[in-house]
């Protein structure tokens, strides 16, 4: 596993701890409430859950998607990482684009929330005005070995507050991703990058061959 990849994962156990089991109402009414509620939450599920600690990944698979999703803006999160190339794609690519980067994202996330053990979550003081429309928030996750810086970019909506890029010491989610779908469009054109998301979401869905 590279260390992106690794930095990647460490990321997206925050977005993956959104996943409750206890059908519990999540407070959006203000950025670091709905970050530190689900992240709380979350942790103590999967800690408790020992299915999800066994690896059953298409058992968080359909929590995350369930749970976590609703409090993120995909659209926009798609766009950005898509970046200049989004407007060229048409609504149908558009749409293509976004289910298929959901689906990478929420086994990503299913995946790494498996590996979920001792971590906390710590929050650092908000720094927002109260009438903010986007905001910052800043936690650490702790465990053994060092912190891990992780903040998330919130916007406030109609819906309440929803998460739109995560940062993972120093990097982006969406700049993650940019440059490798830049190459994949400018070498096979925007359905180029559907299909290849395509194939690599149907190579992680099948099952792994049986050892000899």
């Amino acid at each position: 596993m590279t260390i992106t990849k690794r930095l990647l994962l460490r990321a997206l156990l925050s977005l993956g701890m959104a996943v409750p089991l206890l059908a519990q109402a999540v407070d959006n009414s203000a950025p670091d409430l709905l970050i530190r509620q689900l992240s709380l939450e979350t942790i103590e599920t999967v800690k408790a859950d020992k299915a999800i600690q066994g690896g059953d990944v298409q058992k968080v698979i359909t929590l995350v998607d369930t749970k976590v999703m609703p409090h993120v803006n995909f659209q926009r999160m798609t766009a950005s990482a898509v970046g200049r190339f989004w407007r060229q794609a048409t609504p149908d690519q558009q749409k293509r684009l976004q289910d298929e980067f959901k689906t990478l994202l929420v086994r990503t996330y299913a995946g790494a929330l498996t590996q979920v053990k001792d971590q906390s979550v710590a929050l650092k003081p908000l720094r927002a005005g109260a009438d903010d429309a986007e905001v910052v928030v800043r936690t650490e996750i702790r465990g053994k070995g060092d912190p891990i810086q992780l903040d998330y970019r919130l916007e406030k909506t109609p819906k309440g507050w929803q998460i739109y890029d995560v940062n993972v010491l120093g990097i982006w989610l969406a700049d993650q991703y940019r440059n490798s779908f830049a190459q994949e469009i400018g070498a096979n054109g925007i359905d180029g990058l559907i299909k290849a998301l395509a194939d690599r979401n149907a190579k992680a869905a099948s099952p792994a061959p049986a050892k000899t």
